[in-house]
């Protein structure tokens, strides 16, 4: 029955390339959508790797600062000792500007012998392991034992980590050739979604602030307890505003940043999932109205076979099954193309993402044709031989 249903849909190919189209084109839409799906909840799923909650990010725009980088130093202290001393502030940390959630991001390049991979640096302090509540996985964390030191101490996170050096351990490891820009490894710490909870870690460094490049440092991360309301913001802004004159100052919270961050990614999958459903759903109707058009064709045929003893069912279910056929053929063919995704490593994703989107979409093209095909099929068995063969 299978193998007449093929020769069947093969004999009349050019009559259902228009509709073999279709669904070729709808399952490459929703491979599309369901492997961006798939991606997104992979990287959703994984833990932030760090604690948003209660975190606040005061960015002060200071036009004129003082060249004297001693002077910088002196100035930052006294600020977060100030903070230090209000009641419901736990940690304090200058960062520079690619705080999590924001816009912002610094890049360079780090290399191991003969590898060199891509990363993201971030300048921090002492503090800013606790104000994020980042986790260690080995190593430690900057003290002010870091301050004066042959070799330039960083803290890298476990993808890049990873990417350099695979699954040994890399504490204590020296990157770099040339003295200047040696640099030891001292720690590695859990990776962050800093940029929100639907994109993945990026390999990172972290450097150390201190007076080599604390010029440009103008942000700072401020851990509070749960019970800070707008009164104590108001106090903190007051405080950071009477020591830094001129400055333009803002201060944000970091849940909220989150939320907005992860609008970016959210608003566009609707639109697409939107501009995607309107497609699936024409394709939907197209293939109903096929169906309704090839029961009116084929009256007589229907008509003689159920005259000659074939069961209603029996009907039914070969017109299901040459719909089911021809969504094979489209199926085979897209499946071909898509496979291609993952063997070609295509946009960087993993292999599993490509193969489960690849197993969902044909689970729905088969659905979505399943149920466009049940209705007709169900008319077609209702047909009366009688009444059909006297149309005829």
């Amino acid at each position: 029955m299978i193998k007449h249903l093929f020769k069947l849909i093969w004999n009349k190919k050019k009559e259902n390339f228009l509709l073999i189209s279709e669904i070729l084109v709808s399952f490459m839409v929703m491979f599309a959508v369901v492997t961006l799906i798939v991606h997104f909840y992979n990287n959703y799923s994984k833990p932030m790797g760090f604690d948003y909650e209660n975190v606040w990010i005061v960015n002060m725009d200071t036009p004129f600062q003082s060249k004297d980088k001693d002077t910088l130093t002196m100035n930052h202290e006294a600020l977060k000792n100030a903070l230090r001393s209000m009641p419901k502030v736990k940690y304090v940390s200058y960062t520079s500007a690619n705080t999590p959630f924001s816009n912002s991001m610094m890049t360079t390049g780090l290399s191991d012998k003969n590898k060199n991979i891509h990363v993201h640096t971030y300048n921090a302090e002492d503090e800013y392991l606790s104000v994020l509540d980042m986790k260690l996985v080995s190593g430690r964390w900057y003290s002010p034992a870091d301050r004066a030191v042959a070799i330039k101490s960083i803290v890298i996170n476990k993808a890049a980590a990873q990417e350099l050096f695979g699954t040994i351990d890399v504490v204590g490891k020296v990157l770099g050739k040339k003295d200047e820009n040696r640099m030891k490894i001292i720690g590695v710490v859990e990776d962050f979604k800093d940029k929100g909870n639907f994109l993945a870690p990026d390999p990172s460094i972290y450097t150390r602030i201190d007076t080599g490049n604390i010029r440009g440092i103008n942000s700072l991360l401020i851990r509070v307890s749960p019970d800070a309301d707008a009164a104590f913001e108001s106090r903190v802004y007051k405080l950071i505003a009477g020591t830094q004159k001129d400055a333009n100052l803002e201060i944000k919270h970091l849940t909220e940043l989150r939320v907005a961050k992860n609008k970016e990614i959210i608003i566009p999958m609707v639109i697409l999932l939107v501009v995607s459903g309107f497609l699936i759903f024409n394709v939907a109707l197209g293939l109903f109205g096929v169906l309704w058009y090839n029961i009116s064709k084929r009256k007589g045929e229907i008509g003689l076979r159920r005259a000659i003893g074939a069961s209603a069912a029996s009907v039914s279910w070969q017109l299901v099954g040459e719909a089911l056929v021809l969504a094979t053929f489209s199926l085979i063919v897209g499946t071909f193309f898509a496979i291609q995704f993952p063997l070609l490593n295509v946009f960087d994703l993993e292999a599993s993402e490509y193969m489960t989107a690849i197993v969902l979409s044909n689970f729905f093209i088969y659905t979505l044709v399943l149920i466009c095909a049940l209705y007709p099929g169900r008319q077609a068995a209702a047909i009366h031989p009688a009444v059909a063969l006297h149309e005829d």
